[in-house]
């Protein structure tokens, strides 16, 4: 059985924020909510600091917490690994909120979309993707599941000028993503949580 999943290659990863602008574009979310974030801090000391970066989005756990608490159904895993959200069932509880140790859900604010990124009224654009959303619900990454279903990559992994994004079947041992996880050293965000992340990363180089 398929079991999508995603290893970010932080050795090729140059912090452009690429992945984030190809989730906004494409799921159009409102000014504040972002699925797929790109955090940035230095390590190491002078000469040697340097400049990294951790790109992070919702991490499709195999034992995601998130469904577990959902009272109503609304958080759901589908047969393939994928963690959604049935918008028309959502009562925006925000309990999976609460449980999701990443911090990758997020509340659509009653009245959000009515307000878009500049003053005025809301542009074409964000007249036709606030459509797909529902004020007073929780909405989440979902590896871009419709582009999935029809054979393409999510925006974020299309997206990425270094290609550090690749995307996946887990259960596949040819896939790409399972030959680069045999082949380098990688780990996962709060393994400490138990909830199994689908996530990888390629630990940088410390050269």
């Amino acid at each position: 059985m398929t079991r999508w999943g995603m290893v970010i290659d932080l050795q090729t990863c140059v912090g452009c924020h690429s992945c984030s602008a190809a989730c906004k574009a494409t799921n159009g979310t409102p000014p504040d909510i972002f699925f797929s974030r790109v955090h940035e801090f230095e390590s190491g000391v002078y000469p040697k600091a340097r400049r990294e970066f951790l790109p992070v989005l919702c991490n499709h756990c195999q034992n995601p917490p998130c469904v577990e608490v959902c009272p109503t159904g609304a958080s759901y895993q589908r047969e393939d690994g994928i963690v959604a959200v049935k918008a028309d069932v959502c009562i925006g509880c925000r309990s999976c909120a609460l449980a999701c140790p990443y911090d990758h859900r997020h509340y659509v604010e009653p009245g959000s979309l009515k307000k878009g990124y500049f003053d005025g009224d809301l542009t074409l654009y964000e007249l036709v993707k606030y459509d797909r959303w529902t004020e007073g619900t929780v909405i989440k990454c979902d590896f871009c599941m419709d582009r999935v279903d029809e054979g393409l990559k999510p925006a974020c992994v299309e997206t990425c000028p270094a290609e550090a994004r690749i995307f996946g079947d887990l259960a596949d041992p040819k896939s790409d993503v399972s030959k680069l996880l045999r082949e380098n050293e990688s780990f996962t965000l709060l393994p400490e949580a138990g909830t199994k992340p689908c996530v990888y990363y390629i630990k940088p180089s410390t050269e």
